[in-house]
């Protein structure tokens, strides 16, 4: 069986970051990357399916160069190959750019499964595996909790919400998004890392016009304040007053 796993490198959640001279993005000279969170519950689990099921897992991302440092860890992690899709321009693009980007080099690989994360930790849009998929024209299925591989087919299990879960099978080839926590993740080990600096990271150039729809006019750091307002009148009045406000303004009440 072969996978793929699309990663993407981001941010660490403790960087202290620093808006660029253009407001739209950030300094990235000043901040430390780390492997996008559910990206690496879906490498785990190709990982896991290739134990299972045989062949190979090629990790694949698009991104700057710095991306090539994200996917040797992939490669120290257990994956067999890797493919960087290498543009400055991608490090900040679109989930359309971004899947754009990734469906040319996975249409020639030939793989039997795709798998992304649910979604970035930076932007979090959640589109990249979906767009993706279309691109392709691969059956997907999103918020994935458990796979299950068999011939020709593969059965998922989805996260739904209120606590319910649904059963998809689709036919393979197929994309999934995985969601946090279907795994226990692995850390790449000494020799994983010895390996690594022998297996393949196949550079691949963006395509000559990413098509984008949209772009980031803007970033500001959240200002943090503080506001007491008195509720005046009688007691019932003011308790009124409150529910109303807590419901309404705070949303931290229901109707119910």
């Amino acid at each position: 069986m072969q996978i793929a796993v699309c990663i993407k490198q981001v941010v660490t959640r403790e960087a202290q970051l620093r808006i660029d001279k253009g407001h739209a993005w950030i300094r990235d000279q000043d901040a430390s990357y780390e492997m996008n969170e559910p990206d690496a519950y879906a490498l785990e689990e190709a990982l896991g399916l290739r134990e299972r099921h045989g062949g190979d897992v090629v990790a694949c991302s698009a991104g700057p160069a710095r991306v090539g440092q994200l996917l040797r860890e992939a490669l120290a992690r257990g994956a067999d190959r890797a493919i960087h899709v290498e543009g400055d321009e991608l490090g900040r693009a679109d989930a359309l750019t971004v899947a754009g980007a990734l469906a040319g080099p996975l249409r020639s690989a030939g793989v039997d499964l795709v798998l992304t994360g649910l979604q970035s930790d930076d932007q979090g849009f959640g589109q990249v595996g979906v767009i993706l998929a279309e691109l392709l024209g691969l059956p997907y299925a999103t918020i994935i909790m458990d796979v299950e591989v068999s011939d020709g087919s593969v059965r998922v299990k989805r996260e739904l919400e209120n606590g319910w879960f649904q059963w998809v099978t689709l036919p393979l080839p197929a994309l999934l998004t995985i969601q946090s926590g279907i795994n226990q993740l692995r850390y790449a080990t000494l020799k994983g890392i010895m390996a690594a600096k022998k297996k393949e990271i196949r550079k691949v150039a963006p395509p000559a016009r990413p098509e984008t729809r949209q772009r980031i006019t803007g970033l500001r750091v959240p200002e943090r304040a503080k506001q007491t307002h008195f509720l005046e009148g009688t007691p019932a009045a003011a308790a009124q007053e409150l529910v109303r406000r807590l419901r309404e303004d705070a949303r931290v009440l229901t109707e119910d």
